[in-house]
Order: structure tokens, then sequence, then C-alpha cells
């Protein structure tokens, strides 16, 4: 079992930057290398759309095209956090949002992730 807690949300006016983090408590045994992460977004009213992705070993990323540039994802494995940085942000990326976790191959798919935090709440001002 993997546990996620998400941390970093808040309100900030467009065009500013926050940093979301993503805490993996994991079972004895394994390690968070084990595991590819994304991170996720749902707006209300909305379906749950993927953010970006990060392999276990940190060197492949996938991104949503709408935050290409803007938006950073990385790890610690050391620290078993998933960071991600989002800058420049707009209204649009006002979203609850959620880390995500899989054994599989690095994905874009949420049916692929068996492991989600509880989400944590962004809001851009504009």
């Amino acid at each position: 079992q993997v546990q996620l807690v998400e941390s970093g949300g808040g309100l900030v006016q467009a065009g500013g930057s926050l940093r979301l983090s993503c805490a993996a408590s994991l079972v004895s045994g394994r390690t968070s290398r084990s595991y590819s992460m994304a991170w996720f977004r749902q707006a209300p009213g909305k379906e749950r759309d993927f953010v970006a992705a990060i392999s276990w070993s940190g060197d492949r990323t996938y991104y949503e095209d709408s935050v290409k540039g803007r938006f950073t994802i990385s790890r610690d494995n050391a620290k078993n956090t998933v960071y991600l940085q989002m800058n420049s942000l707009k209204s649009e990326d006002s979203a609850v949002y959620y880390c995500a976790a899989t054994a599989l191959w690095l994905t874009t798919e949420e049916g692929n992730y068996n492991y989600w935090g509880q989400g944590t709440q962004v809001t851009v001002s504009s």
C-alpha cells in the first residue's frame, strides 16, 4: 500500500506561482523508486484530468499540453516526495490537484494509477 498526502495548495493571483508537494508513505520493503508518479486535477463540474507524470527514476516526464513550459514535475526519492512547480498560473488552472502513484510503467491514463491522495485546492484569482 501507498499513502499519498498533498500539500502546498492555496490562493494565488494570476501570473503567480505555487509548488505542490506529495509525500508518499510506503509499505515496508518498497521504495518510492518502485513507482511512477503523477498529478491530476479536477475543476468543479468537470472530469479529473491528467497534468503531469514522472518516471520512477525521474528521467522521463509527460505534461498535458496546456501546462507545458509553465509546470515542472520533479521527485526526490530520498524524501519519497514528488513536486509540481506551477508558474505563470492562470484562472483556468484552478482545481483540486491530486497526486497519484502506479507500480506500472509511466502513463498518463488515470485508470492505471492505483493510489491517490486526498487532493489540495489551488485557486487562481484573475
